[in-house]
C-alpha cells in the first residue's frame, strides 16, 4: 500500500503544484512524455503520484480513491455535495487564485447588485414569458448563492467555455464564472455586481476522508504532513 496524491496533470497548476512541494523538499516529477500520466516522488517513501485533470481530483478524493490531492477550492465546493464532510483542507498553495463571480451587461445601468437583479428578473420573465438566463458551468454554488440571496425567477443555462460570450450571443442575459483579472469580463461589455461576488479561490491540498488507510500508510500520511509542514 501506499498514500496516492493527486495532481493536476498539466499547465501551470502542475508546474506550481511541483514547486510548491519541491520547495518543502518533497519533489515531484513526471515520467515519460506528457501523454503518459505516472510521476514519481521523492522526499517521502511510500507516496504514489497520480497524474489528473484539476476537475477529475475532487471526485477521486470524495471516492477515497487518492488520501492527497491539490485542486482549486472552486471545484471542490462545486463537485462534492456537503464537501467539508467528504475532505478536509490542509493546506491553500498561494497560486491559481480566481473568483467565482456573478456579473451582467454594462448596459444595465439600474442593475447593480443581488437586489436589482432580482427585480429585473421578475420583469423579465413577465415580459418575455420565461426565466432570466444565468450562463454558467458552477450550477451548485451558483444556485446556493442566489437562493441565499433571495433571488428567484432564473434559470442556469450550462457553459463550458467562453461564458462571458454567452450574453453578446444572445444564449444568456447574464453570467456566473471564475475570473483572475476581469479583463475578459470587461472585452464582452460585462460588469460584476457590488456583491456579486460567490466564492474566492485558490489551490489547495486536501485530504480524503474516504479513503481507506492502514497504520503503516498513516505513519506515511503523517511524515509527508510533517515534511510539508501542514496540519
Amino acid at each position: 500500500m501506499s498514500i496516492k496524491l493527486g495532481v493536476p496533470s498539466k499547465g501551470r497548476l502542475m508546474e506550481k503544484t511541483f514547486d510548491w512541494f519541491g520547495a518543502r523538499g518533497v519533489t515531484l516529477a513526471r515520467t515519460g512524455s506528457e501523454r503518459e500520466y505516472s510521476g514519481i516522488v521523492e522526499g517521502v517513501e511510500n507516496v504514489e503520484l497520480i497524474l489528473l485533470s484539476a476537475g477529475e481530483i475532487p471526485r477521486e478524493l470524495a471516492a477515497g480513491r487518492i488520501h492527497l490531492g491539490v485542486t482549486g477550492t472552486d471545484l471542490i465546493h462545486e463537485k462534492i455535495a456537503g464537501w467539508d464532510m467528504q475532505v478536509e483542507e490542509l493546506a491553500p498553495l498561494g497560486f491559481g487564485f480566481a473568483d467565482l463571480i456573478l456579473a451582467v451587461p454594462n448596459v444595465w445601468a439600474d442593475v447593480n447588485c443581488l437586489d436589482d437583479l432580482d427585480a429585473v428578473a421578475a420583469q423579465f420573465r413577465a415580459k418575455h414569458g420565461f426565466r432570466l438566463r444565468i450562463a454558467t458551468k458552477y450550477h451548485r454554488l451558483v444556485r446556493e448563492f442566489l437562493r441565499e440571496n433571495g433571488v428567484a425567477d432564473y434559470q442556469l443555462v450550462d457553459s463550458q467555455g467562453a461564458t462571458e460570450g454567452t450574453v453578446r450571443n444572445e444564449t444568456a442575459e447574464a453570467v456566473a464564472d471564475i475570473t483572475t483579472t476581469g479583463d475578459t469580463l470587461r472585452a464582452n461589455h460585462l460588469k460584476l455586481l457590488e456583491d456579486g461576488l460567490i466564492l474566492k479561490s485558490q489551490a489547495t491540498l486536501f485530504r480524503s476522508r474516504k479513503a481507506e488507510i492502514s497504520d503503516a500508510d498513516r505513519k506515511v500520511l503523517n511524515t509527508l504532513c510533517k515534511t510539508l509542514k501542514v496540519d
